[in-house]
């Protein structure tokens, strides 16, 4: 699902509830086992099931198979010449890598496509962000448009962080969604688009240019929302 999302030079591995309970306990690393030493069943098994998708991602780009361990922020700390993004959500998780040569940053996210707890939209939305979610529910009203609006925030700040080791306040980016295929009919069986993030505050530099937006693209199928955000590494203005 997010593989569709990202550049062919991204490796992404992925699993689904069915390939949850066929792989049960993933092993962890002993250096891993301290941050989840204490972490609830469910907790454990989705930060071991994210991890062994890295690893195979891993070795599919010709790198040994390592750990990952949260760093700063709770970033992964991935191996040197890589970077990566990892996400689960109930019944999915993903790491999605790529060499650094190829990609300056990536972040990916997945969401359960329900609408948002109603508390939520007014900490994480600009004014202008809500007016156009209210105009996207009014065109397409079978998309969760306030579930993907934090989706592609989150996804935003995934490549953000790497980038500045800085935080992203959810109003320091400006975030356009722009509808796609299939988006329009009554119920959601797959739907595509594309998004921008304004940056509202200075953007890092990227192969000697300043950034000033990321750009990423999104999907709702499955009963799930997934964003993505790829920077390569000679940013455009």
């Amino acid at each position: 699902m997010i593989d569709k999302l990202l550049p062919e030079a991204v490796v992404v591995e992925a699993y689904d509830e069915e390939d949850a309970r066929e792989l049960g306990d993933a092993p962890l690393h002993p250096e891993e086992e301290v941050f989840v030493a204490r972490a609830v069943l469910k907790r454990r098994r989705e930060f071991a099931l994210v991890r062994s998708c890295a690893r195979r991602a891993m070795e599919k780009l010709g790198v040994p198979a390592q750990p990952v361990l949260p760093g700063e922020r709770g970033a992964p700390r991935w191996p040197d010449g890589l970077t990566g993004s990892m996400t689960h959500c109930e019944g999915y998780g993903a790491a999605a890598l790529a060499r650094t040569a190829e990609l300056a940053s990536l972040g990916i996210d997945a969401e359960p496509h329900e609408p948002l707890p109603e508390d939520v939209l007014p900490a994480v939305a600009l004014p202008a962000e809500t007016e156009r979610l209210r105009r996207l529910a009014a065109e397409h009203p079978e998309i969760c448009w306030d579930r993907l609006l934090f989706s592609a925030k989150e996804s935003v700040y995934k490549a953000w962080f790497p980038l500045t080791r800085k935080w992203l306040d959810f109003s320091e980016a400006d975030i356009d969604v722009h509808p796609g295929t299939a988006a329009g009919a009554a119920t959601v069986t797959a739907a595509q688009g594309t998004f921008r993030a304004r940056l509202l505050v200075p953007g890092p530099l990227v192969g000697g240019r300043r950034l000033t937006h990321f750009d990423g693209r999104w999907t709702v199928e499955r009963g799930l929302t997934a964003t993505a955000v790829a920077v390569p590494p000679a940013a455009i203005r």
